[in-house]
């Protein structure tokens, strides 16, 4: 059994799956939840028509990130387990196989993909390139 589980969780309905597949499937292990702040994501707002983002876009992205851990956090406390969080910044897939290699984790454990529209399409290719370059376990939650 893994002794540390890495969790990509972004919020959506798929990490949150992913989360709890990872609490109860590995309960003595311990579980770090990773949001990463792609920069690229940040310099056009979908939500605003496709215009780019106003300066303080990464204090934004920030507040997201804790917004995400907060629900990540939750979760785990209603599963009673313990679970720590870290954001990290850049090109999703990398941090995360990064932060895997950086801190001896065991096991990833993410979502096929990630929010929907434009981001769904990305995330889906996150999944994709950890599943292709890690040389951990993945477990891919659809």
């Amino acid at each position: 059994m893994p002794g540390n589980v890495l969790v990509a969780f972004d919020g959506s309905p798929l990490s949150e799956r992913a989360l709890t597949y990872a609490i109860e499937t590995f309960p003595d292990a311990a579980i770090t939840s990773i949001y990463v702040i792609n920069p690229l994501d940040s310099v056009i707002d979908v939500e605003a028509g496709g215009l780019p983002v106003a300066e303080g876009w990464y204090e934004n992205a920030k507040e997201q990130a804790r917004r995400i851990h907060t629900t990540a956090a939750d979760l785990a406390a209603e599963l009673d387990a313990k679970l720590d969080t870290v954001t990290e910044v850049g090109k999703p897939a990398g941090a995360i196989l990064e932060y895997a290699t950086d801190h001896d984790i065991d096991q990833i454990v993410m979502g096929s993909h990630g929010r929907s529209g434009i981001d769904r399409a990305l995330l889906g290719s996150v999944a994709e390139t950890v599943t292709r370059r890690a040389r951990i376990p993945v477990t891919i939650i659809s």
